[in-house]
């Protein structure tokens, strides 16, 4: 055929095809344009899962009468003009192709008002024909109208799914858009019936609030408030202690400079926050704002602007890890609510006596100078070190009644079949699992020797060859520097070969092939590696498992007391590094609920 002209009709379709996938993807859309004209207040109606009906109606700044027909026009918008504009976005749509793309596949009609204006005006479009402007009633706002989506191309409606699941799909939009828009109300409406209604968010209190209702009270019992900056970076909201984890990413939303998205630096920088805190294929749960300038993020990368790219990647995922680490660190004892033989982090039934952790407890003698970390030395002489601390303890003073100086995980009281210590403390009893809580402390230590000394490495008696693929090969190269600081020496030795020489100490015994495909397949994505440091620190985990005091080994009240001392000064001690708990705590209104006191 010739080279022709698309119809005009027929490109918005094509456009359609990569903005509208499915109802879901026509009210992210329209409640983008809501929010960037000023709503306070958007009601979402559907029918049939939106399939048969989407209305949006906001209470915007709403559009003139002269601009209702370029509205539906393609690519026409009035949040950039020039390329200046585009490479600082700061409005959520920006592409100016959703209403011309969902009008080539619906019947849509478009009412609006400005408030200079005594009426409102409406327009329709069918078949990609928009009729003149008409008067209309109706608020200050915007109501957008769409009917029988894709009637006009059966084969895209023959995938949407059944009105339930699609409804799904838009409710949890909503929640997501919800969690990133505390200033805006939105009401849901499906088959005539209210859904949601989400009133304005404006204090703490009510943005709290918002979180509970929409991502559930368990997470927010767990949750901690997070509000960090440094530089041009801040990062504000709430993430959830360790063990209240997940199987699946569903209690995961991240937005950057307002704006949902999904990114594989921020993703990794999160994954190696908690890389030592949780148990494997176990997920965390977050609600995180990251704010950075406008032109340090590029989010014209994705037709459905689900992803953006970073200017400085590394500035990001630095910022982000170290934020999460040290606010995962600072935890300490811990903080968040447990349940007595529930699993962590799944939904759960009511139950009577719920197991709470003490909330924001200060560390015992604050102000105190930390236990410092043993010297550098052999990392098998820090375990037979640490090993004796028990064995030597003496006892800690009971403080005087008039005192208010309780640590927080109070004073031992007695062992329990030699698995598990009972402690008293100001809000009720504690119960410590000596072995994870030993676990946990002799691990820190180790990593903090291991930091001091560096990464050792080792020359190999006979280098290893390895066969790779020339743009491997290119990677090594490219990489030496990196990779000498990772304690890993390479040379060349074929367009296809690799020997490798130098390798650290503690992964001698490892796939050393696999690893060093694995670290320059790191240093290709992210930038930078940190498989290594993830590998010693499985073996320090090994290490401080099998030289922590093992269970059924009888603890006097000296030693217990030690050990819940030990515990108060430990970074990340709410959990053993393969992610379980180490203490737990009934209050004593919990307590009271067992016995049914007072009833």
């Amino acid at each position: 055929m010739p080279i022709r002209q698309l119809p005009e009709n027929l490109v918005n379709q094509i456009a359609a095809g990569e903005v509208v996938e499915r109802p879901a993807s026509v009210v992210k859309e329209l409640l983008e344009n809501s929010l960037d004209a000023g709503a306070r207040a958007i009601t979402v109606t559907l029918e049939q899962g939106g399939k048969q009906l989407i209305r949006i109606e906001d209470d915007g700044q709403g559009i003139k009468r002269e601009e209702l027909a370029l509205a539906v026009a393609s690519h026409a918008t009035s949040k950039i003009a020039k390329l200046a504009d585009l490479e600082a976005v700061a409005s959520l749509g920006f592409r100016g192709e959703a209403l011309a793309s969902i009008a080539s596949v619906s019947r849509l009609t478009i009412a609006s008002r400005t408030a200079g204006d005594d009426h409102g005006w409406q327009l329709s479009v069918h078949d990609g024909v928009a009729s003149a402007p008409a008067p209309a009633a109706g608020q200050t706002g915007t109501r957008i109208e769409v009917k029988d989506l894709f009637y006009n191309t059966p084969a895209r409606r023959k995938f949407l799914r059944t009105d339930r699941t699609e409804f799904k799909h838009i409710d949890e939009l909503i929640k997501r858009i919800a969690l990133g828009c505390f200033a805006t109300g939105f009401k849901l409406t499906h088959n005539g019936k209210v859904v949601r209604a989400l009133p304005p968010a404006a204090e703490l209190a009510q943005r709290e609030q918002r979180v509970g209702l929409l991502c559930g009270k368990d997470f927010l019992a767990h949750a901690q408030r997070l509000d960090a900056g440094a530089g041009d970076f801040s990062l504000s909201g709430w993430v959830a202690e360790p063990r209240y984890n997940r199987a699946q990413a569903d209690r995961q939303f991240f937005y950057v400079n307002g704006r949902m998205v999904k990114d594989r630096t921020i993703a990794h920088a999160i994954r190696q926050a908690f890389r030592d805190v949780l148990f494997h294929g176990r997920h965390p749960a977050f609600v995180l704002f990251l704010e950075v300038p406008a032109e340090a993020v590029d989010v014209n990368v994705h037709p459905q602007k689900h992803e953006v790219r970073f200017r400085d990647q590394r500035s990001v995922h630095n910022f982000i890890y170290s934020t999460l680490h040290r606010v995962l660190a600072e935890a300490g004892v811990g903080a968040g609510e447990l349940r007595p033989g529930v699993a962590l982090g799944e939904p759960t039934g009511s139950v009577s006596a719920p197991v709470q952790t003490s909330v924001g407890l200060p560390a015992y003698g604050a102000g105190r100078t930390p236990t410092p970390v043993p010297s550098p030395g052999a990392v098998q002489s820090q375990i037979a070190a640490y090993a004796q601390v028990l064995e030597h303890a003496s006892p800690v003073p009971l403080p005087a009644e008039e005192s208010a100086e309780i640590p927080p995980l109070g004073f031992a009281l007695a062992q329990l079949h030699g698995v598990y210590i009972l402690a008293e403390n100001a809000h009720g009893l504690v119960l410590v699992d000596m072995h994870a809580a030993h676990e946990r402390i002799t691990y820190e230590r180790l990593k903090g020797g291991f930091a001091g000394q560096g990464i050792k490495s080792q020359l190999l008696l006979v280098p290893v060859s390895m066969h790779v693929s020339e743009r491997e090969a290119d990677l090594a190269e490219r990489h030496g520097e990196a990779l000498e600081a990772l304690g890993i020496h390479v040379d060349r030795s074929g367009p296809e070969s690799l020997l490798l020489r130098r390798v650290p100490t503690l992964l001698q015994h490892a796939d050393l092939p696999a690893l060093l495909r694995d670290v320059l397949s790191d240093l290709v994505m992210d930038g930078d590696s940190s498989r290594l440091q993830s590998e010693v620190d499985e073996v320090l985990s090994s290490m401080a498992c099998h030289g922590s005091v093992r269970a059924n080994r009888r603890l006097n009240h000296a030693e217990m007391d030690a050990l819940l001392r030990d515990m108060e000064r430990t970074e990340r001690s709410a959990q053993c590094n393969h992610g379980r708990p180490t203490w737990v705590q009934l209050d004593l209104q919990a307590l009271d609920r067992l016995f049914l006191r007072g009833r």
